[in-house]
């Protein structure tokens, strides 16, 4: 048996044996497909869960929705259903989630932190914005703790931290308002605060970017100066080719042509974002709408994909 089965059947064995009372099954679980609404106003729609392609999601989420019954006042267990519904699709009920935790634990930053990353996820970036100014204004001068996966990587050894990931995200948020000023202060302290090179390399990307979309091209291969093959990379190779790509030490083919990387949304879009910025907007036009025909909506790429292409729109329509 493979680890992937043995631990769907672990899991799922956990849940029976908590919820044979109740009779529920992973059929029971169920989500609103319907998201909200795209930068370019068309619907988010995440297909429905299916107990077969989700058991595992499903199982975890049985556990987690069972931790929480038993103790609606514990902070973890607030936070941990709300990360097993977004991992499910349902962002609108994980922010609904991460509500819940704020009211009843309004210094807590980790609610605003994951609150505001399911606020980018559904293209409500003001409201991101707020929560995570509040989550890293409640951060100053605490010690960063390590943020647990809950889809663990091949050496189920987590990179992110709290302080990263609410800056992360900030300048996300940031970025795809295309206040660049902002993302490159929030992105700066990301990279201050990242410990290991995937979170260098992750951070590094989207800072790369901004320069450039800046007009500060000496700053962007400055920047990049430093990065080489031989980094320790667990699970931001995406990022790290990227910045190998800037450099010129990869080419277009080898970077969309690697297999475990040529479907990545973060991918498609730096290289139509490297088009972007060196004054080819037809050719990233089209890159972009390539990504959004054929990408993951919730992933970062496609949403600033998604941004650029709107603002392109607006801006041929004036």
């Amino acid at each position: 048996m493979s680890r992937h089965l043995l631990l769907v059947s672990s899991c799922l064995l956990l849940f029976n044996c908590q919820f044979k009372e109740k009779s529920m099954t992973p059929d029971d679980v169920k989500i609103d497909t319907l998201q909200g609404t795209s930068l370019l106003h068309k619907p988010l729609i995440r297909r429905q869960i299916s107990p077969s392609k989700d058991s595992l999601q499903i199982a975890k989420y049985l556990i987690a929705l069972n931790d929480y019954t038993r103790d609606v006042m514990n902070a973890d267990h607030i936070i941990w259903l709300g990360r097993r519904k977004a991992y499910l699709g349902d962002y609108k009920a994980a922010i609904s989630l991460f509500s819940e935790g704020i009211a009843k634990f309004p210094n807590d930053a980790r609610f605003y932190r994951h609150r505001g990353h399911r606020y980018i996820t559904t293209r409500q970036l003001d409201l991101a914005i707020a929560d995570l100014e509040q989550a890293v204004q409640l951060l100053q001068g605490t010690e960063d703790i390590i943020e647990p996966d809950g889809i663990p990587n091949r050496l189920n050894q987590p990179v992110s931290s709290l302080h990263t990931n609410s800056w992360y995200h900030l300048g996300l948020a940031y970025y795809l308002k295309n206040d660049l000023e902002n993302a490159l202060d929030a992105f700066k302290a990301c990279l201050k605060a990242s410990k290991n090179d995937d979170m260098v390399v992750a951070t590094k990307h989207w800072l790369y970017m901004i320069l450039r979309r800046m007009q500060k091209p000496d700053e962007a291969e400055k920047l990049v100066q430093d990065i080489h093959t031989d980094m320790t990379i667990i699970e931001n190779d995406a990022y790290h080719q990227l910045l190998l790509f800037y450099k010129g030490e990869l080419t277009e083919a080898e970077l969309t042509g690697t297999e475990s990387l040529g479907s990545n949304e973060a991918v498609y879009y730096g290289v139509a974002n490297w088009y972007h910025y060196n004054g080819d907007e037809d050719e990233a036009r089209t890159r972009y709408q390539k990504l959004l025909d054929t990408g993951n909506w919730a992933g970062f790429g496609y949403i600033a994909a998604e941004a650029d292409l709107s603002r392109m729109k607006l801006k041929a329509s004036d």
